[in-house]
């Protein structure tokens, strides 16, 4: 348990640090390219801007984190419950917040320090309950569900942000979280990693559902640090990531908590989902409150 708590716990530090770098390069190249207007008819970045995003310098790190905690993560997920380890590497929300401080140059209103306590406090009620972590042994059949609504997914969400552009900005973000908790299922469900059977792993398609999941929830997240707020989408990526993953592991792969403990895991849960939806709204809400104070368009208003 406490090797899969600081597995989790660093992947939440990548993750998060991960976050606001690529944020930084986001809004680099969105203020380099705004003239450009490099956008869709409905104010969505293209696929070409995104792109050159991603080549700034502060993004190449960010990203290099987000495979490093990708790592930490997957093999938190084997180590824990899964409504542990997606809820603990959900607090990069944390993360993010106070690193936005610094680097974004945003301030943090007392009700988002405050839903941020929240959030923390959530994890420690969490991590108390957390019992037992289920098997992950499945049928087939389940495995190719898992490929194809991962597909499903991130397709869909490439849409919605090319028809909605900035509208599509805390949408985006869920849609990613949704895909990184898909990410954390496949992981938890893989076959041919203990023990090691390359030819099973090669033909299971959740290893396949991690891939799609994986690239597809990144590019989904960059496009919603883009369009809108960092925290906002952050936010938004952790209530995808946590509450469907979570509930999988219990109803379907047998995650437990403590005898006795059940009423506090399900507590921890509510407030660490809670708390990451109020500090979505409130970071929202930051984004009007900067362009007011800078006269400065912000990412929702020049999307790349």
């Amino acid at each position: 348990m406490l090797l899969g708590l600081l597995t989790a716990i660093a992947a939440s530090v990548c993750y998060g640090t991960g976050s606001v770098l690529q944020a930084v390069g986001s809004r680099k190249s969105a203020r380099r390219d705004a003239a450009a207007a490099d956008r869709t008819q409905h104010g969505g970045p293209s696929l070409s801007s995104t792109a050159k995003a991603a080549t700034t310098w502060e993004f190449i790190v960010g990203t290099v984190l987000d495979f490093v905690g990708f790592g930490l993560g997957a093999l938190a997920a084997r180590l824990l419950p899964l409504f542990l380890s997606q809820t603990v590497i959900s607090a990069n929300l944390v993360i993010t917040a106070v690193l936005s401080v610094k680097l974004l140059g945003i301030r943090l209103s007392r009700a988002e320090w405050t839903s941020i306590g929240v959030v923390c406090s959530a994890l420690v009620l969490l991590a108390s309950a957390a019992g037992h972590e289920g098997s992950g042994h499945t049928a087939p059949a389940p495995h190719w569900w898992l490929l194809a609504i991962s597909l499903a997914l991130i397709a869909g969400g490439t849409v919605a942000v090319r028809l909605l552009g900035a509208r599509a900005a805390i949408l985006a973000g869920l849609l990613s979280g949704l895909g990184f908790g898909a990410l954390g299922v496949g992981v938890r469900i893989l076959n041919g990693i203990d023990p090691f059977d390359a030819g099973a792993l090669l033909c299971d398609p959740a290893l396949y559902a991690i891939g799609v999941a994986g690239i597809g929830g990144m590019y989904l997240h960059t496009v919603a640090l883009q369009i809108g707020s960092v925290n906002g989408a952050t936010a938004a990526l952790v209530v995808g990531e946590t509450v469907l993953p979570g509930a999988i592991g219990v109803l379907w792969l047998g995650d437990a908590s403590r005898a006795g403990l059940g009423w506090m895991a399900v507590l921890g849960f509510v407030l660490a989902v809670g708390g990451a939806v109020a500090v979505a709204w409130y970071g929202s809400e930051g984004v009007a409150e900067e362009v007011g104070a800078t006269g400065t368009p912000t990412p929702a208003s020049t999307p790349t």
